[in-house]
């Protein structure tokens, strides 16, 4: 399988963790936060996608990404917000995101 050069990232320990770089390029697709600082989101999303290439459940994520239900929400939270459709569609740039009401 072949493997897009901007998910190859670092890994070390197995554990796959994006670049400075590739944080950078894909910062544009995320919300703004509002209010409450967030965790980080390059420890997020690079818990899911090491989930996602090894199929695990959840619960199953190494603790170094954090809680498994942070991973999962947001996860969830971006995927209905057409986060994940975007940056895989081309969507470049990115548009504002749509605040809910």
């Amino acid at each position: 399988m072949i493997q897009a050069p901007e998910l190859t990232g670092v890994m070390m320990s197995n554990l796959f963790w994006l670049t400075d770089a590739q944080m950078e390029r894909l910062r544009p697709f995320f919300p703004k936060s509002h209010g409450k600082p967030r965790v980080d989101d390059r420890r997020v999303l690079s818990g899911i996608i090491f989930i996602n290439r090894n199929g695990l459940r959840w619960c199953d994520a190494p603790r170094e990404y954090g809680p498994h239900k942070t991973l999962y929400n947001r996860w969830k939270r971006w995927g209905d917000m057409g986060v994940f459709a975007r940056i895989h569609g081309g969507g470049w740039p990115p548009k504002a995101a749509k605040r809910r009401s």
